[in-house]
């Protein structure tokens, strides 16, 4: 991923004033016709209201075909203006006065202004919605609006990475005044309008005639999302010709996919990682030395080479990944069965038994990687016993609510909004309960970083907080997991796909066509 600049984001007079057609792919040789997708991430409990987005179905139906957000990240890692066409910044990053596209309508007819974008961010303000991007707006100490298309943001701190942010998944902008029927119906500004949305099972789109990105994007004229949620169900869908591209392709399968006629494997390094988070408020793992325990009680190596097939690379217990500006080339805490009972000793503990929550949902693989942990931390005396947990309700009842499960991220672009996401004292996302007790050193250091201009400043800043959470943190990442999904003959892509989420950032309703 090319790395961005932020002093070119505060410099310029119109920072990344994006339009038209940059970085989209050029005319297909063919337009129209129907993509048809086989996708895992599907639950019965899906709406259109994006402080719920969690997993893949939705995110793909939402921000990529029915809806749009502010800003949106290229496939090449770069920023472009979606629903905004520009942006300026005072000197401090601190304000920022964003310039609104014109002549954009909702599916409804009603036209996009202003006080769309303000009534959509605060939605995500309300405790009760646990909001993923509650951090990121409650960042905001005012938001303004200067005339029907022109906000004003001021920030409690300089935020140099704040246009990143406004791509976020969840930050869809729905119509004022609408939201409930907006949130209820799909009533977006998206390529796609909502013909048929069944939660957990189907989404039919039809394309929007005279939008604004006609001749720059979507190319279909239909789109038929299908859950399938059982990895077997989507590879033999594709095999078949049932579906054109599915996501999530276990490794196992991968294998066999390569060479098969008709079928294109997508192998795509990214920030995804696959891990287990530990709640560092709750007991045992409230005891720095126990979860030092478990780092050194993993075999990393055996997780990539045996659940990914060498698909991924190690990961050293921090969330930032390959594709971050600022990831620091740590050590991975070894596999250690004595260094791992001499931490037990330090906590107080001869042995200790913990169960671990695992689905197929958090990740392909889960319970097998479980079972491999299981069997290398029985050396340093704990008793790691896997549950397999329902699939259905995986990320709205145990995750997060379990003090010790399976998690699964595809990371974040920037080092703010991964950390601010996950790791910010009090974020309702912050699987691990990592906070201000656990280190008030990480706390200071990301509000610290967020406003610091200085590249090499930030460096340092954000490597030492790596450090702290290789060393002291909750979070157990043995790997970051290549994106490995499949389209069918019938389906071309561009020649860059994105790697932030699965499918082209997850726009691939946008992005390809039909070949």
């Amino acid at each position: 991923m090319t790395a961005f600049r932020r002093r070119r984001l505060i410099q310029s007079a119109l920072a990344a004033a994006v339009l038209g057609a940059s970085g989209l792919a050029a005319a297909p040789a063919r337009s129209g016709g129907t993509l048809r997708a086989g996708l895992g991430g599907a639950h019965r409990s899906d709406s259109w209201d994006s402080r719920t987005h969690s997993d893949f179905f939705m995110i793909a139906a939402a921000q990529g075909a029915v809806f749009d957000t502010l800003t949106e990240v290229a496939a090449d890692g770069s920023l472009r203006g979606e629903l905004a066409t520009g942006w300026e910044a005072s000197p401090d990053a601190r304000v920022w006065t964003v310039t609104l596209r014109e002549g954009v309508r909702f599916h409804n007819g009603k036209p996009f202004v202003a006080e769309d974008v303000l009534a959509s961010l605060k939605l995500h303000l309300d405790p009760a919605a646990a909001s993923g991007a509650r951090p990121l707006v409650e960042s905001i100490a005012t938001m303004e609006r200067l005339s029907d298309h022109r906000v004003r943001f001021t920030l409690e701190a300089g935020n140099a990475d704040f246009p990143y942010l406004l791509a976020d998944y969840h930050l869809l902008i729905y119509p004022a005044g609408q939201i409930a029927e907006a949130m209820a119906r799909g009533i977006g500004t998206g390529l796609y309008r909502v013909e048929h949305f069944e939660p957990g099972v189907r989404f039919l789109g039809r394309r929007v005639a005279g939008h604004y990105k006609d001749g720059q994007a979507g190319w279909f004229d239909e789109l038929v999302f299908t859950a399938m949620n059982d990895g077997a169900a989507r590879v033999a869908a594709l095999r078949s010709g049932q579906v054109d591209a599915i996501n999530r392709v276990a490794p196992q399968r991968a294998a066999r996919l390569q060479g098969v006629a008709g079928v294109q494997l997508q192998d795509i390094p990214g920030n995804q990682y696959y891990g287990f988070a530990m709640q560092t408020g709750a007991a045992p793992f409230d005891a720095v030395h126990v979860r030092q325990a478990m780092k050194h009680a993993i075999d990393r190596q055996a997780i990539l080479d045996r659940v990914l097939l060498g698909h991924g690379r190690i990961g050293a217990d921090s969330p930032l990944g390959p594709a971050n500006q600022f990831a620091a080339d740590l050590d991975a805490p070894g596999y250690d069965p004595d260094r791992a009972r001499y931490h037990l000793r330090q906590a107080g503990l001869a042995s200790l038994t913990v169960p671990l929550s695992v689905s197929d949902t958090a990740f392909e693989g889960a319970p097998q990687a479980a079972g491999l942990f299981r069997d290398t931390a029985a050396a340093a005396g704990l008793d790691i016993q896997p549950v397999t947990e329902q699939s259905e309700g995986y990320w709205s009842e145990v995750w997060r609510n379990r003090p010790f499960c399976a998690c699964a991220w595809s990371g974040r672009v920037t080092e703010d909004w991964m950390f601010s996401t996950a790791l910010q004292h009090g974020a309702p996302w912050n699987d691990t309960q990592w906070g201000m007790e656990q280190s008030p050193r990480f706390q200071s250091l990301l509000t610290e970083a967020r406003s610091e201009l200085d590249s090499a400043r930030r460096r340092a800043f954000y490597g030492e907080m790596q450090q702290i959470l290789r060393d002291e943190g909750g979070l157990l990442i043995p790997v970051f997991a290549n994106h490995l999904q499949a389209v069918g003959e019938g389906i071309a892509t561009p020649a860059t796909v994105g790697n932030l989420w699965a499918m082209d950032n997850a726009r691939f309703a946008e992005r390809w066509w039909r070949a």
